[in-house]
């Protein structure tokens, strides 16, 4: 079994690419032991001392460090990935249920406006921000302010505030004049 690994604009954070489907439907993400019993592969990261998250995607799997270097840890990441999944343990235990990101919030006057909202979220910004080992989702739309909940790669990320305001927000308001601003939950 053969594993890449790309660099994301995290310095945190790794993204693993395994060459296999990691998650045949949705995302998951954990940041403690407690968040990560649903999955084998999540617990077995997370049980490294140095690993503070771990985001699955569909064919991907991002880790954010504590500390320590990525020289040092890496091998242990990659070991632990390689076992999971030689293992034929499953990614995520069955029935579980999709992870909740959070109620979203928006007045149903404004019900086509989030409807675009979503749409430019699929079609644009989720393909792209997966491709740096994260994703973004949406929680709201009140008062011209789109909010969004950040995850993987993205939560935490030095660059992410610059993809916020001048990336997806320049996006949203091209397309959606009633869109002011974009913030992070």
């Amino acid at each position: 079994m053969f594993i890449q690994t790309e660099a994301t604009p995290n310095p945190a954070t790794l993204k693993f690419l395994p060459g296999r489907i990691v998650m045949s439907e949705g995302t998951f993400d954990a940041t403690d032991e407690a968040s990560a019993s649903p999955s084998p592969l999540a617990s077995r990261l997370l049980a490294l001392p140095e690993v503070g998250g771990v985001f699955l995607g569909h064919d991907f799997i991002t880790v954010t460090k504590r500390d320590g270097e990525w020289q040092h840890l890496k091998p242990a990441v990659l070991g632990a990935i390689m076992e999971h999944f030689l293992s034929g343990a499953p990614t995520v235990a069955s029935g579980t249920p999709a992870q909740d990101t959070g109620e979203e919030f928006f007045d149903a006057a404004d019900a086509d406006t989030v409807e675009a909202i979503k749409d430019l979220l699929e079609t644009r910004v989720r393909p792209a921000v997966a491709g740096d080992g994260g994703d973004i989702t949406f929680r709201g739309f009140k008062e011209g302010v789109v909010y969004l909940n950040m995850r993987g790669s993205c939560a935490g990320c030095p660059s992410s505030t610059a993809t916020l305001k001048h990336g997806i927000e320049n996006l949203f308001r091209h397309f959606l004049p009633g869109v002011q601003a974009v913030e992070a939950v």
